[in-house]
């Protein structure tokens, strides 16, 4: 079996074979759906069947050809948000819904009905400012705020819905022909794909004949739209045509193409809406292949016919039309009515949870490659962070560590004490970061695969044996992560007892669990492969991952018996993937091109409530020229998963290996992401407590600004700092467009301030990336950097004040001790909250439950934007004592500085300016 795997590891050093993997015109139930809905067959909903409880109200729907009921339901969820679900009433047998994604069963709001004509059904929440307007014949259904409707669904009679059959192909033919309404003729069958699915060499064999789904939603005024990870795609959605749509299916695309829908490593099938005044999102929990079509009609001014003297005129708002498909399982869908960003992202995060406090180190810089080679090598990289002056949190290990690469295992000959190598690291206060997959090598003499296998754990395939199938070590099953009981042993494995050689400095990452099956159709496991609960492969696809990660974040709170939050980086995917660890973009190449896309692509995770996501630092296939990996490095800093890592055939690229002047401007690069460490782990408490992404769009923070709406070559990090990563070669100069016309910006480094609204030329050298803090923000920074996050917990803490245009700033600090629950369970944490106003700073606390035993000081104070030289400087604490300060003042930049102060962070104080 080497052999077959060394053959795969030669085709996975290609570029991407696109002929591996489908388009839309290759996928059966997307060609059906076009013809079905080509004959314009109705739905109309029987109002006449309305019954209502506490929770929903539940009414018929049939086709007009058809005739066989499908039963909606529509409730209301605390927080304006709406669902609709569309079940077949009688299915032959239950069709798959999707389990373990929302956090709880959603808290409902009382519907109330209200008058509407004899064809149409009026729902209200308790406030009346939103209301559901159901039209009987032909379906559809309005959402309507204020008077105005913001969603139509089936205003374009989209709705799909094939009934499971019996497995009897003549008669299912028959039964197919009368109730989808398409054409099922002997000739046609094969092409509309019923029963059997070929492409390739493979055939998916159908035991329920096709089930596919469909539904669309019309936007109402709106022409930006986001979401729908993992493409590597523009930040705005793009419009599709006849057989181009973003695909939701997650394959291991090795060397992805870019501008491209083809699915690759993960999806979230959850969508955002804006427009001046409103943003809206669409959720649709659905974890079989999906594929959503988008088409924007722009708004249009015509004149009406003229009568009398003056023709009148009319606009008509533009709209968008989305458009889901499914292969399998029901209609789930959940309407987030907004009206902020703020709004949604709240409303998306009350479903599938927000984003998994992360411990401190994983927010440092990570070092990985495939593969280093043994434990010298290890403490050789490990001593050249020290030798350069280049703090770094975790070193990471691929598959080669492991003995034949059996998980949970170590390579004899070059880790023979891996306990030792650990212990080495723990010195340097660092981590230890392995890979965990989920193929299982088959193999008698190996504990785990026997242990799985006894226990009946594995996938298994239509003869009801395990599924087998190529991966890294040669043939291999796959561990089936959607029975709890498998999830709950595999977390066994992490004790410390079990997992012979691990210590609590190591922590995990879940690759290849797409599934990634060598040789398989499109590189993944067959449809029909069979799960607990006897369901198939095809309606749980995309959520294989999800518990792979969930499964994997448990067994590392388990080992440590509740009380270490635990850090796990993976590759495959959902929504709800957030409560587990991190993300990031999968195999990239090391071209410009890539690192331009990498921007997008993480806005789009972050908006999507994935806020811990990163890009491999300068591309994992391929050799980067070394302006390409500095600029990386500059980008990676300012972006939240901070990982370099590269693939077995490149060089090796160490930061100190390119030279004194690269290894200076890399080091520069990751000691500015060290400085930043107390603004980036307030961002994630925020991201954890109240679902405000870390890495934003500027339409997020600057919603009614309409330049904003189709950036994606800068971004904001929290409300604070605006980032525009230098992605092209050669460049001397970058256009960054500053918004906000009573805005205020500061170049970071310079302190040259602008006014907002407007673009300015920003001249750039090798050594700079340009980053700009706004007017009226409050940065905390720690004023040295330390070999890891481990070395600066005692570190002091500085202040950047920047005024804004009225000259005043607010800006927190959240700290507790970055590894453990205890902020959850004892409430011990800090949280600090900053305010500049009457030229007095005011460090006061946010949150009055905390408490934290800092020892840390706040030893420099810097204000940006200070307009005239102060008379004297004083501090005031609350023990009533008042104290001089030394300070320095630059008239050219308007910048105050005060400089070797002692003001504990964790208590009252004031600074006075005169």
């Amino acid at each position: 079996m080497e052999a077959a795997v060394k053959e795969e590891i030669s085709v996975e050093d290609e570029a991407v074979d696109k002929n591996i993997f489908r388009d839309c015109n290759n996928i059966a139930f997307y060609r059906r759906q076009k013809q079905w809905l080509s004959k314009k067959s109705t739905y109309q909903a029987l109002l006449d069947s309305v019954t209502t409880d506490e929770d929903s109200t539940r009414f018929q729907i049939i086709n007009e050809a058809s005739k066989v009921p499908l039963l909606a339901e529509i409730c209301g969820i605390e927080g304006n948000i709406f669902r609709l679900k569309i079940n077949e009433e009688t299915p032959l047998k239950p069709r798959f819904e999707v389990p373990d994604v929302l956090t709880s069963k959603p808290s409902t709001v009382r519907l109330i009905s209200c008058s509407g004509d004899t064809g149409s059904l009026i729902l209200a929440d308790g406030k009346g400012d939103l209301k559901c307007h159901v039209t009987a014949n032909p379906f559809k259904v309005d959402l309507v705020s204020e008077e105005e409707v913001v969603i139509s669904i089936n205003s374009l009679g989209q709705l799909y819905f094939e009934h499971l059959q019996i497995l009897h192909k003549q008669r299912a033919a028959k039964e197919n022909e009368e109730e989808a309404s398409v054409d099922t003729s002997q000739e046609n069958q094969e092409d509309l794909g019923l029963w059997e699915e070929k492409f390739g060499k493979f055939v998916d064999i159908k035991a329920n004949g096709p089930s596919s789904i469909g539904l669309d939603f019309s936007l109402h005024g709106f022409e930006h739209l986001y979401g729908i990870p993992q493409h590597a795609e523009s930040h705005q959605l793009k419009n599709t045509g006849d057989g181009d749509a973003y695909r939701l299916y997650n394959l291991d695309v090795y060397g992805y193409q870019i501008y491209d829908k083809m699915g690759i490593y993960g999806s979230v099938p959850y969508l955002l809406a804006h427009k001046l005044g409103r943003t809206i999102g669409i959720f649709w929990l659905n974890a079989s292949e999906t594929l959503v079509e988008i088409n924007t009609e722009p708004a249009v001014e015509y004149t009406l016919t003229q009568m009398g003297p003056v023709a009148a005129k009319q606009k008509v708002r533009s709209r968008t039309h989305v458009h889901w498909m499914s292969e399998s399982g029901i209609i789930d869908v959940f309407l987030l009515t907004g009206p902020t960003p703020s709004d949604v992202f709240k409303q998306y995060s009350h479903l599938t949870g927000t984003q998994a406090m992360p411990p401190l180190f994983s927010l440092g810089y990570h070092q990985c490659r495939w593969n280093y080679e043994d434990e010298q090598d290890v403490k050789a990289v490990d001593a050249g962070f020290d030798e350069h002056d280049i703090p770094y949190d975790a070193m990471w290990l691929d598959i080669e560590h492991t003995e034949g690469k059996r998980y949970f295992t170590w390579d004899k000959n070059r880790f023979p004490n891996p306990e030792r190598m650990q212990e080495l690291l723990r010195s340097k206060k660092r981590k230890l970061v392995v890979i965990s997959d989920p193929h299982i090598k088959i193999d008698p003499d190996y504990s785990v695969y026997v242990k799985a296998k006894d226990q009946g754990f594995f996938v298994k395939n239509q003869e009801g044996e395990d599924f087998e199938g190529v991966c890294w070590p040669g043939l291999s099953s796959y561990l089936d992560f959607t029975n709890p009981k498998v999830r709950e042993w595999y977390s066994s494995l992490f004790a410390f007892p079990v997992y012979q050689g691990s210590t609590d400095i190591l922590f995990l990452w879940n690759d290849m669990n797409e599934p990634s099956v060598f040789r398989g159709p499109e590189q993944t496991m067959q449809k029909n492969a069979i799960h607990h609960g006897n369901w198939e492969h095809r309606e749980l696809h995309n959520i294989y991952g999800f518990y792979h990660q969930m499964a994997t974040a448990e067994g590392l709170i388990q080992r440590s018996k509740g009380k270490e939050r635990p850090f796990v980086l993976t590759r495959s995917f959902f929504a709800g993937s957030q409560k587990y660890g991190a993300v990031w973009t999968g195999d990239n190449t090391a071209e410009w091109s890539n690192l331009k896309i990498s921007i997008p692509m993480l806005l789009t995770l972050s908006i999507t409530g994935i806020s811990f996501c990163g890009a491999d630092i300068g591309g994992f296939i391929g050799n980067p020229e070394t302006e390409l990996l500095v600029r990386w490095y500059q980008a990676g800093a300012y972006q939240p998963f901070f990982r370099g890592h590269a693939t077995m055939n490149t060089k090796r690229r160490e930061p100190w290996l390119f030279g004194e002047e690269y290894t200076r401007l890399i080091r520069e690069a990751i000691r500015e992401r060290y400085g930043l460490l107390p603004y980036w782990y307030s961002l994630f408490y925020h991201a954890h407590v109240a679902s405000q992404p870390v890495m934003r769009p500027l339409w997020v923070e600057f919603p009614d600004e309409l330049k904003t709406f189709d950036m994606e070559d800068e971004y904001m990090l929290g409300s604070a700092l605006l980032v525009h990563p230098v992605t092209e070669p050669k460049a001397t100069a970058v256009d960054v467009f500053l918004p906000g016309s009573n805005e205020v910006w500061y170049d970071y480094k310079t302190f040259a301030h602008w006014e907002g609204g407007c673009t300015v030329k920003i001249p750039v050298a090798l050594d700079t990336i340009p980053v700009f803090q706004r007017g009226g923000s409050v940065i905390p920074i720690k004023t040295t950097v330390g070999k890891s996050t481990g070395w600066m917990t005692e570190s002091s803490y500085g202040l950047r004040v920047a005024l804004s245009t009225k000259a005043s700033s607010v800006g927190e600090l959240y700290l507790d001790d970055g590894h453990s629950f205890q902020y959850l369970h004892q409430k011990q944490f800090l949280h600090r909250k900053f305010s500049f106003c009457s030229s007095v700073l005011i460090n006061s606390s946010a949150d009055q439950r905390g408490h934290y035993p800092s020892k840390c000081v706040v030893e420099q104070i810097l204000v940006l934007g200070f307009r005239k030289e102060p008379s004297s400087v004083t501090t005031h604490s609350s023990d009533g004592k008042d104290q001089p300060v030394a300070f320095t003042y630059c008239t050219k930049t308007s910048t105050l500085s005060l400089e070797k102060l002692s003001l504990n962070i964790a208590t009252d104080w004031e600074v006075r300016i005169i």
